[in-house]
């Protein structure tokens, strides 16, 4: 096999040396382990080259069998929501010195973002109530993990509590979090949408690191925080809270409730949904717990003129010390996606924030007693909810089915909870934002009538 690719330096001399190194003949060598019927020869089947003009067409093509929220109504959330994103957002984070921009390692010729950074953790600390913020986390769900990472090393105990109704996703990576540093899951039930507070108190123990909850929930219900603080504290174990920042512009932060760690996924802040991902975790502590965060933090100070200035102050991972102090092995941050979020807020400000999440509630609310009033769909849980809330449908009904029809007449329905809850066979979770409009509402109301 000899193939000449213009820009690798590869020589058929390079190539037999490799080969013989590793003791085989051939690169199809390299292949045997792959069953013959399903090995690939020769060229992939594909056009012939296209002109720029061409080319753009069929791109633009191939977009637009895409379900995006630009073209449908989402009524779909589970973790990642269809909220305004305003327009400031792309126009700021495209510049090139945020677009392109690394690890600040050099404080002296990356100020600018260092300060966009620490402007990230004060708003975090002032959404959360928590003293101490990182620099950022690759997204919710390992925030969540980390959480209880750090528990363990903290409280120097090897059981993490966990509700049911956090989201299922983030239990997994917690799952596999804790199979590598030897830790056991112990998950607690549900009652009417939120956790079931006698389940609580019968599994906290002595050997507890920390008791986990998310708030708003993963069916949307928002958790009696103040009633799960006493229960994890009894036992001197740490509380960990995961939240829906959009929810804190009206809801008291978990910091004031007690929490010692605060975690969550900053997409609602100014972050588009692209097919799941990339988004952005945040993480903040009470500040005995601040040398113990996984990533960096972003410290002010001053030179020695006196000027205001912005370096990194805070490193505790496996890079820059040594393997067995590092507390985490993350190794970096989402500093633009943590830059829309900052973008967003200063955008918003305190009154937009609750305005925001005040829309979120009412227009929720709004689509739940719509729903209710179908022949058919009720709503399981009386517990209060943000912008996110549960649907029984009929036990004849095929979600994944009525999907599908619901994206004919343009809207992006509901997640089937039965993937995640054998239980909740034939439940629906429905999200509604601050995009979508009474006529939206009513409509996809009305859709879903029909089809159930």
């Amino acid at each position: 096999m000899s193939v000449k690719h213009r820009y690798l330096p590869m020589t058929d001399r390079d190539r037999a040396d490799m080969l013989r190194t590793i003791g085989v003949d051939s690169v199809e060598e390299l292949f045997r382990d792959i069953p013959e019927p399903i090995r690939y020869r020769g060229t992939l089947p594909m056009s012939g080259a296209l002109d720029e003009i061409s080319l753009l067409k069929h791109m633009k093509q191939l977009a637009s069998r895409n379900a995006d929220t630009s073209q449908y109504a989402s009524f779909l959330g589970a973790g990642l929501y269809d909220h305004h994103v305003p327009v400031v957002i792309n126009h700021m984070i495209s510049r090139s010195e945020f677009y392109t921009a690394y690890t600040p390692y050099q404080p002296e010729i990356s100020q600018g973002e260092l300060q966009a950074i620490f402007e990230f953790q004060s708003y975090i600390c002032e959404l959360t109530g928590m003293k101490v913020a990182n620099a950022s986390m690759y997204d919710g769900a390992t925030a969540l993990a980390e959480a209880g990472a750090l528990a363990s090393g903290a409280t120097q105990r090897k059981e993490i509590v966990i509700s049911r109704t956090v989201h299922p996703e983030a239990r997994e990576i917690m799952r596999t979090t804790a199979r590598g540093l030897n830790l056991t899951v112990v998950e607690v039930d549900y009652a009417d949408g939120v956790t079931d507070l006698e389940q609580l108190k019968a599994a906290v123990t002595d050997d507890t690191a920390a008791v986990i909850v998310q708030s708003p929930n993963f069916f949307g219900c928002i958790e009696d925080l103040a009633a799960i603080e006493p229960i994890a504290h009894s036992r001197k174990a740490l509380f960990v809270v995961s939240t829906n920042p959009m929810s804190l512009g009206l809801l008291e932060a978990p910091g004031k409730l007690g929490a010692d760690i605060v975690v969550g996924d900053a997409q609602p802040l100014g972050i588009h949904p692209a097919f799941g991902g990339p988004t952005c975790g945040f993480f903040s502590v009470s500040e005995p717990l601040m040398r113990r965060m996984p990533g960096r933090i972003v410290g002010q100070t001053i030179d020695r003129d006196g000027k205001r200035g912005f370096v990194l102050t805070l490193q505790a991972r496996e890079q820059h010390i040594r393997r067995e102090k590092a507390t985490s092995n993350i190794c970096s941050n989402q500093a633009l996606l943590a830059l829309c979020a900052s973008i967003y807020l200063s955008t918003m400000g305190k009154e937009g924030m609750r305005e925001v999440g005040s829309l979120n509630l009412q227009k929720s609310h709004y689509a739940a007693r719509e729903l209710a009033k179908l022949e058919g769909p009720s709503l399981p849980f009386t517990a209060p909810f943000f912008n996110e809330f549960v649907v029984s449908l009929p036990a004849n009904a095929n979600i994944a089915d009525l999907n599908e029809r619901l994206l004919e007449a343009g809207f992006i329905g509901g997640l089937d909870l039965g993937r995640y809850y054998p239980e909740l066979q034939n439940h629906m979770l429905v999200a509604v934002t601050e995009k979508r409009t009474k006529a939206e509402i009513d409509e996809f109301a009305a859709r879903l009538g029909e089809l159930v």
